[in-house]
C-alpha cells in the first residue's frame, strides 16, 4: 500500500511539474496586451484606409470568411461576409458620398490566445466635419495565416 502511495505521489508531482512547465511556455509565447493592441490597431488602420479610399473588397478582407462571421444591425443579425458586404455596398457605390474613417479610444481585451475583444469609437469625417461617431465592439480571431480578422461586429 505504501509503495502504491509513493508511486501515485511521484506521478502526481511529475504531472504537476509538466503542467506548470507547459503553462509557462504557453504564457511566454503569448503576445503581451501591448503587442496585441498594436496588431489590432494595424488591422483597424488597414480597414480605415480601405474605407477612406473607397475599396470595399480590401475593407472586407478584414472579416473572417465563413457564415460564422456576424454583423449586428438595428434590424437583426447578418451572417457571412457576402451579406455584410451587401450592406456596405451602397456607401461604396459610384457617386455615393464617401466619408473618411478613423478609430479612437481603442481597448483590447484578450479572451484566449488567439481571440480578442476590441472596443473603440469609429469616426466618419467629411472634410473638417465629423458626420458620425459611435461605438464599435469587435471579436477578432487570429486566422491560420497569423492575421487577426473580425468574426463578430457590432457597430452602432
Amino acid at each position: 500500500m505504501l509503495n502504491r502511495f509513493r508511486i501515485l505521489t511521484v506521478t502526481l508531482a511529475a504531472l504537476s511539474t509538466a503542467a506548470l512547465a507547459c503553462a509557462a511556455r504557453t504564457a511566454a509565447n503569448r503576445p503581451s496586451t501591448a503587442e496585441l493592441r498594436r496588431e489590432i490597431q494595424a488591422v483597424l488602420d488597414h480597414g480605415a484606409r480601405s474605407w477612406t479610399r473607397g475599396d470595399l473588397d480590401d475593407f472586407m478582407s478584414d472579416y473572417m470568411p465563413g457564415e460564422r462571421t456576424t454583423y449586428v444591425t438595428s434590424k437583426g443579425l447578418i451572417h457571412g461576409p457576402a451579406a455584410i458586404r451587401e450592406r456596405y455596398a451602397p456607401r461604396f457605390a459610384a457617386g455615393a458620398t464617401h466619408d473618411s474613417l478613423s478609430f479612437e479610444g481603442l481597448e483590447v481585451d484578450p479572451l484566449a490566445p488567439d481571440v480578442v475583444n476590441v472596443v473603440a469609437w469609429y469616426v466618419l469625417s467629411r472634410g473638417d466635419s465629423v458626420v458620425a461617431r459611435g461605438p464599435t465592439s469587435l471579436v477578432m480571431v487570429r486566422d491560420a495565416g497569423g492575421r487577426f480578422r473580425i468574426v463578430h461586429d457590432h457597430s452602432s
